[in-house]
């Protein structure tokens, strides 16, 4: 994706100092310009009127994309949708619909979709029957988010059963565990690659900003965020979260201290130090972005972020600079900027797994049951014991609550 959008005079300027060939650009002092309600810097936009970044739709992909994306922080898509936005409609909602298609969740999106629709089958066949094809992929692909959020919804109600049989299993050491199901880490790396680029795979590029655009965005338009049509975003986090558990559950529930050791030495990985930043991290993604770009194979296409930072990257971004200027411009940077973090998700979002499936791992992960956070606790101290009387009144404590929860 090419970003950000230049003005159509960028012909007429000197080069942007931002270019890679630095003698030509030695003595270049940078240029700003107005057109109207839009300001450009060296040629980029970064900033402008509400209704000038509406009236400039289409223009290049790259911008439809920025502005499709953050728009939702100024406005319901709704109320973008049945303006004049474009000259150019059915190029417009073929990139909307194809970029963010949760969008026509909304009963009135889908609705003014197919009004435009019949708007045009009156005069242009060419670009009716181009919207019944896009209306097509689009009503394809809604289908497929349902029958996903069904999926994920019997997988977390078959693991949130928990089983009494539990705890006695992990006295009687009969519980199956992670090493008994899979001894190779680089099985169990391929089969949760799986797991991660299905899930990966459904994030709508606007759940980003719409997690965080409730502080931002006006008053009256703060209820689109609280009735959001998609969560696959928090689906993510909530798996995310749950393999964490499940690290942490094989790593207590081993009664003998070797066993414990080796199921900690089987998960280590030395790259999340979260020192300096998680700096080793930071590098290593870089290494494997860059990889991608080059790649032949999917395999070697394949990046999966750690998702926490991710998302603690792009909510930085957005609460450390303004969404308006002091003009009431939109900064148009900040949009570039963000843009640009979620293209890169929506890159790696796209690979296709080429590692073959063991169903048998594959169900393991997903359903077999965790402890809590509580749970972890006590099996902590079960194992190793209380070391003096503050855990042991800790101890005393969370049996108590946890013996109180199993009989209500």
């Amino acid at each position: 994706v090419n970003m950000p959008p230049t003005t159509p005079y960028a012909g007429k300027f000197s080069p942007s100092p931002y270019n890679n060939n630095i003698n030509l650009n030695k003595y270049h002092q940078p240029m700003e310009v107005s057109y109207g309600d839009m300001c450009y810097h060296d040629n980029s936009l970064v900033s402008g009127s509400l209704e000038a970044l509406i009236q400039h739709l289409v223009p290049t992909r790259s911008y439809v994309f920025t502005f499709l994306l953050s728009s939702r922080l100024f406005l319901h898509p709704y109320e973008l949708i049945i303006r004049d936005v474009a000259p150019k409609i059915v190029q417009l909602l073929t990139e909307w619909t194809e970029t963010f298609p949760y969008d026509f969740r909304d009963e009135r999106m889908m609705r003014c979709l197919k009004e435009m629709s019949h708007h045009l089958a009156r005069g242009d066949e060419y670009s009716w029957r181009a919207m019944q094809q896009m209306t097509q992929r689009l009503i394809r692909r809604l289908a497929a988010l349902g029958q996903y959020e069904e999926a994920i919804a019997t997988l977390n109600a078959s693991a949130a059963e928990r089983p009494t049989a539990l705890k006695a299993k992990q006295q009687n050491g009969q519980r199956n565990d992670v090493l008994s199901v899979c001894d190779d880490s680089f099985i169990l790396a391929q089969q949760l690659t799986h797991i991660e680029l299905d899930r990966l795979s459904f994030i709508g590029p606007e759940e980003f900003i719409q997690a965080f655009g409730v502080k931002d965005s006006l008053d009256n338009h703060k209820s689109f965020f609280r009735k959001r049509k998609t969560t696959n975003l928090e689906a993510y986090v909530a798996w995310f979260n749950r393999l964490s558990y499940l690290v942490a559950t094989e790593i207590c529930m081993p009664v003998k201290k070797k066993h414990r050791a080796r199921a900690l030495d089987f998960f280590i990985d030395h790259q999340m130090d979260p020192s300096s930043n998680f700096s080793n991290y930071r590098t290593a993604l870089r290494g494997a972005t860059q990889r991608s770009i080059t790649a032949h194979s999917n395999q070697e296409k394949i990046v999966i972020p750690f998702f926490s930072l991710l998302i603690k990257d792009i909510y930085f971004l957005n609460e450390g600079c303004a969404s308006r200027l002091p003009n009431g411009h939109v900064n148009f940077e900040k949009l570039w900027d963000l843009a640009k973090q979620v293209s890169e998700f929506l890159v790696w979002r796209q690979v296709t797994c080429p590692f073959e499936r063991d169903r048998k791992i594959l169900q393991y992960l997903v359903t077999t049951p965790v402890f809590t956070e509580d749970e972890l606790h006590l099996a902590s101290y079960e194992t190793e014991g209380p070391e003096n009387h503050l855990e042991k009144d800790s101890r005393r404590s969370l049996r108590s609550s946890l013996l109180h929860r199993e009989h209500r």
